[in-house]
């Protein structure tokens, strides 16, 4: 991908940041409740991640207890992933029954569209991670964390965390070498079908 964003994409992301904030505003009232009636404020939460070579603050509906991050180290024994730095329990403990329906369906990503329109994220691109993810990645993979961070992309719509941390990569790197308008339109059309029809598999 060239080092200036283009501009098609930008306004592609800014016609679907915008539909995206608008189906955002649809479900806040019934996701807000729920969150709040369950286990209190906040509503949403701030997760930093990298995106273009720095660090950003990704929102999410809160799925998980309040806390949770702090709660992490305690859980590294369990986790179910041993092919990389990424953190993975398929029951975890710190996700709320409310958390866990709006993670299947995957309304906690709405609030994303904010970070999309402000330009932090684009809707097509690689995986956001963690700094402390990032910093494991191995050398030939490093570059993927100076381009911008995608809502959905390659490696999302091949099956996301059920992929091999390295296949993962890959799928990124692929991305990111050959990006295009109906490159992205493919994606996007892909989310969608995995999103209606087979919520938990992006």
């Amino acid at each position: 991908m060239s080092s200036k964003y283009p501009v098609w994409k930008r306004a592609c992301d800014i016609a679907g940041g915008f539909a995206g904030f608008l189906c955002l505003c649809v479900f806040f009232p019934f996701a807000a409740a729920a969150i709040v009636l369950e286990s209190g404020f906040p509503v949403f939460v701030k997760l930093e991640r990298i995106s273009e070579g720095r660090s950003i603050y990704v929102w999410k509906f809160r799925t998980m207890v309040r806390g949770a991050h702090s709660q992490k180290k305690d859980l590294s024994a369990q986790n179910e992933r041993n092919d990389g730095p990424l953190f993975k329990m398929k029951r975890d403990p710190r996700v709320t029954r409310v958390g866990r329906v709006l993670r299947k369906l995957r309304i906690d990503e709405f609030p994303q569209a904010i970070n999309v329109l402000n330009g932090d994220m684009a809707l097509v691109g690689p995986r956001p991670h963690e700094p402390e993810e990032i910093a494991r990645y191995p050398e030939e993979f490093k570059t993927i964390a100076l381009v911008r961070a995608g809502v959905t992309g390659l490696s999302q719509v091949n099956g996301a965390s059920s992929l091999p941390f390295k296949k993962e990569l890959e799928l990124d790197c692929r991305y990111i070498g050959n990006v295009s308008f109906f490159g992205d339109v493919k994606i996007l059309l892909r989310t969608i079908l995995v999103f209606f029809f087979n919520p938990t598999g992006v």
